[in-house]
């Protein structure tokens, strides 16, 4: 009962104000009554809440969005009392709860409006180093306490409050208040809606109004075009708060860009924390070379790119980035092996690749171009001979403000027809590099479909369905919309593909959207400019075919990104518990294989190897002059030796006196000077250091050998004596010192003169030896081996023995005769032979005669060696008054002479110049083996290098997804 007297007496006061205020008497209705009167006293039936066809809607979440509701008053009359003092009395009361009305209400908007631009604002955490350290320290040296205390109390404070309950005094003014209130309270009311802060689809529909204005509209206006308002509205509302962030954008890449000026000039320099997705993208690098023999796979996340060949992945991907980055051409295959881009937030827009140090800057048209022509070269090098595509990947991070940070993979187009100039397996190539990485259960499918054609011609659907049938992790998008609605002459049609209707797949959300007029000068801003138009001008959207969250790249780059970390933040932890016990197996199988040895990755063991290669190369500095010399002087004449014999001694000794024996030993000493030896030492001498070389490389050192050095050790020796060169002024300073040292005939005591004696004999018992075999393997065994290993002769050892006798007989008839058979001589020969039954050619004659006469010739020279012996005192006299002439003993005295000084010069240009050239050959050839991991992983080979490798690997990988977790889980 006392609510009704209440009630009533409520009214009293509203009838007895509308009075007072309008000075009319009488009856009021009920609309002309103040709003907080009617809203408190008379309040009417709760009207059916009015819902928007166009309503919130995500096709990534299901959950609904929170919807709000004004509730308008209804009429309703109550008898009017006249208790002026109560009515005046009430409306003071209710003062308070009006002022606490709307500080709760101010209070509540303002709060929540800071906390939203406080998300907004970048974290600037780690650039505190920019303010100076004093600020710091202020509280070192300001006593906020004491200035805290000296500001007034809040008493005082409060009383530089007006009172408000003087303002109760003046009626005009309270009905003045009152109208204020109203305009604060409906402030309050609108500001404070969830969905108008954050400026969503349904901003526009909940705004406070007037009760019978919004009856009038509702009835005017219909409901179709009330949806077509509320559409055009959202779209520009959208649009508008697009333009704000990107303002927002900018002004935090200038803010950035300040900052980074100020760190290069050198003001505090630190280093800065990688960020999360780089982390992220290094795990993946590794991931991608390590190939070990425990089947652990790489089941982390990254977003692949598919879809038909021209559909548009790439111009996608470049939208995503926001830069032209990749190679375009008009309807060939362009992507030809896989691109895994990285965009991460910065604040330069710039792109690097993960083995090049050089930064791109995608604000600048030449950089943009010099990176596609990178981007193809590295292609084009990436596929084999006889191939089109190439399953090897190109690591390529872009980074930029506004970016959202994600790892792509963009794949070639999927084709369906091998044209000419493609390798015959093209498309079972790019079908298996695809299913490849879509095989994997965390990745997420960008299906991309080309909506300009039919679908029924698309094949990348069919493959997406294959390898992800219920659609959990694939996002369909729908490209060249503006052509398709043009061209397709059912609307509905599109419709269809978005909502999933068409295709046999299933996505976990559809988007469409417009990648430029195909023109490939087109830049980011323009493509986003010409979307933005054509999508606010759009039948599709217009007419709810298509939503608002369903189109231009921007919301797509949002989804993907939001789907990517979420498929992270559930799978990372449990790839990194599959290395953990990967890295526990292979261990345990390095202690039980290889217990006493360290676990030397590849790299290590070049480096290990290098170290033992330099130090064998130093190992030549500390031959002896003496070995060095003796070697030398030895395969020298070795190599000599048949060209000194046979073409100086030899037709030397055949003239008739000494005069024309020392001419023509000179005449032919100064030939070969000028034109064979000095080039036959120098090759010689490099032959020697090939051969030192090796012998150092390849001599085992005990127990401190390890074999899987040689393949390694062989290959560093071949290709730096490949690469070395003799220097080519040796020859020329060679040349002048041999001819110098073999014009010198002066033997200057007896104990040279001997050394000369036993040179000789050396040489000459040396041919007479290989003379002697000759002739037996041409005449065949004697009679004793006959008889002893019953051995026979051929037909032709018996022709060339009856030769042999023939001649023989013809030598002791006459043992000084000339080195060459007369035609009567060999016609003589012939016929005995002939007479006793043996037919002969006169060829076979003259090889006989050769042997045999050379045979004969060397055995007089020994013995003429043991006459000169004391010869010595006669040469001293010129051999006056003596019949002992020893010319040829002096030849091979400046034989030897020359061997011993040209020995000794080889030996200064080798420890002087050439080994320290072929040490620095030898750093440069381990410098590049050090660099090219194709030429270490087929030198460095077994099941020990393949182990440590594995071992490296798996622990590299566990330790950067561990750092990555741990940062992960700071973000949150």
């Amino acid at each position: 009962m006392w609510r009704a007297r209440r009630a009533a007496e409520a009214c009293e006061v509203c009838q007895s104000l509308v009075s007072a205020r309008y000075a009319v008497r009488g009856t009021l209705s009920l609309p002309r009554l103040h709003l907080i009167s009617r809203s408190l006293h008379h309040p009417r039936p709760l009207r059916p809440q009015f819902r928007l066809s166009c309503q919130p809607f995500s096709s990534l979440s299901h959950l609904p969005l929170r919807r709000w509701k004004l509730s308008p008053a209804k009429p309703s009359y109550q008898p009017r009392r006249h208790f002026w003092p109560a009515r005046l009395a009430a409306r003071l009361l209710r003062l308070r709860y009006l002022l606490l009305g709307s500080a709760v209400g101010g209070g509540y908007t303002a709060k929540k409006t800071f906390d939203q631009w406080k998300d907004m604002m970048p974290d600037l955490s780690d650039y505190k180093w920019i303010v100076p350290d004093f600020v710091w320290q202020l509280d070192e040296y300001i006593d906020f306490e004491k200035l805290s205390k000296a500001l007034p109390d809040s008493e005082s404070l409060a009383k530089l409050v007006p009172d408000l309950d003087k303002l109760a005094g003046s009626f005009s003014l309270l009905k003045d208040f009152f109208s204020t209130g109203h305009k604060l309270v409906s402030e309050v009311v609108g500001a404070s809606d969830p969905l108008l802060l954050l400026g969503t689809s349904g901003e526009t529909a909940f705004r406070a109004t007037d009760a019978s204005e919004s009856d009038r509209q509702f009835k005017k206006v219909t409901d179709k075009e009330r949806v077509e308002q509320l559409q055009e509205e959202l779209l520009r509302t959208q649009l508008k708060y697009q333009r704000i962030l990107e303002r927002l954008e900018k002004e935090n890449k200038e803010l950035r860009k300040l900052v980074l000026q100020k760190d290069d000039k050198g003001i505090h320099h630190r280093n800065l924390k990688k960020s999360l997705i780089d982390m992220y993208s290094e795990v993946l690098d590794v991931l991608s070379d390590y190939d070990a023999s425990y089947n652990t796979q790489d089941h982390l996340p990254r977003v692949v790119v598919v879809g038909d060949q021209s559909a548009g992945k790439t111009s996608v991907l470049e939208m995503i980035a926001q830069a032209r980055i990749f190679p375009r051409g008009s309807g060939e295959m362009m992507t030809r092996s896989p691109v895994k881009v990285t965009l991460s937030e910065g604040p330069h827009h710039v792109a690097l690749f993960k083995d090049s140090s050089r930064e791109f800057d995608l604000t600048k048209e030449e950089d943009l171009a010099a990176l596609r022509r990178e981007i193809e070269l590295r292609m084009r090098k990436s596929v084999k001979e006889g191939c089109t595509v190439s399953p090897e990947t190109i690591s390529l991070n872009v980074k930029g403000p506004g970016l959202q940070r994600m790892v792509l993979v963009d794949l070639p187009g999927v084709i369906n027809t091998v044209t000419s100039g493609m390798a015959p397996d093209t498309k079972e190539t790019i079908f298996s590099i695809s299913k490849a990485y879509m095989q994997n259960p965390n990745a997420i499918i960008l299906c991309i479909q080309d909506g300009s054609v039919d679908a029924e011609r698309s094949i990348v659907t069919d493959l997406v369905s294959q390898m992800d049938p219920h659609g959990r992790r694939t996002i369909f998008v729908l490209t060249k919309v503006d052509l398709a609605e043009k061209n397709v002459a059912s609307p509905s049609r599109i419709q269809q593909i978005i909502e999933g209707k068409l295709f046999p797949m299933k996505a976990l959300g559809y988007f469409a959207v417009v990648t430029g007029k195909g023109n490939s000068s087109e830049s980011i801003e323009a493509i986003r400019d010409y979307e933005e138009e054509f999508f606010q001008n759009s039948k599709l959207l217009k007419t709810s075919m298509l939503k608002a969250h369903q189109v231009t790249t921007r919301n797509l780059s949002l989804a993907v990104s939001d789907c990517f970390w979420k498929m992270v933040r559930e799978s990372v932890e449990q790839q990194a518990d599959s290395f953990k016990a990967t890295r526990f197996n292979l261990e345990t199988e390095w202690k039980n294989n290889f217990p006493r040895l360290r676990e030397l990755d590849r790299n290590e063991l070049f480096e290990k190897a290098k170290n033992e290669i330099l130090d064998e190369v130093i190992s030549l500095s500390q031959v002896t002059p003496k070995h060095w010399e003796e070697i030398l002087q030895q395969t020298l004449w070795e190599r000599v030796s048949t060209h000194v014999i046979e073409n100086i001694y030899l037709p030397a000794a055949q003239t008739m006196n000494s005069g024309t024996f020392n001419t023509t030993v000179d005449i032919k000493l100064k030939q070969w000077t000028d034109k064979q030896l000095p080039s036959k030492a120098v090759e010689v001498a490099w032959e020697t250091l090939q051969d030192e070389f090796s012998r150092f490389m390849t001599e085992p050192r005990g127990k401190e050998h390890d074999d899987i050095f040689d393949k390694l050790k062989q290959a560093v020796k071949e290709e730096s004596i490949k690469r070395h060169k003799w220097n080519d002024f040796a020859e020329d300073s060679l040349r002048v010192i041999q001819h110098n040292a073999l014009e010198d005939r002066s033997i200057t005591d007896k104990q040279q003169w001997d050394a000369a004696i036993y040179f000789m004999e050396e040489a000459l018992r040396g041919r007479l030896k290989d003379t002697e075999t000759v002739l037996e393997n041409m005449v065949g065994p004697d009679w004793k081996k006959r008889w002893m290993n019953w051995m026979g002769r051929t037909q032709e050892q018996s022709v060339h023995n009856e030769t042999k006798n023939e001649l023989e007989k013809m030598l002791k008839c006459n043992e000084e005769h000339p080195a060459y058979l007369a035609s009567d001589e060999i016609t003589t020969v012939r016929k005995n032979l002939e007479s006793r039954g043996v037919e002969v050619d006169p060829c076979l004659i003259k090889d006989t005669w050769h042997q045999v006469y050379r045979r004969h010739f060397l055995k007089t020279a020994l013995s003429h060696c043991n006459l000169c012996r004391r010869g010595f005192y006669y040469y001293q006299r010129h051999f006056v008054d003596s019949e002992l002439e020893c010319n040829d003993v002096v030849l091979f005295w400046r034989i030897q002479r020359m061997l011993s000084i040209t020995a000794n010069t080889l030996r200064q240009q080798l420890t002087n110049t050439e080994v320290r050239r072929l040490e620095k050959n030898v750093k440069e050839v381990l410098e590049d083996f050090a660099e090219d991991s194709e030429k270490k992983v087929k030198l460095l080979t077994g099941k020990r290098v393949q182990l440590a490798e594995d071992l490296k690997k798996v622990r590299e990988i566990q330790e950067k997804l561990d750092a990555f977790i741990e940062a992960l889980h700071q973000e949150k």
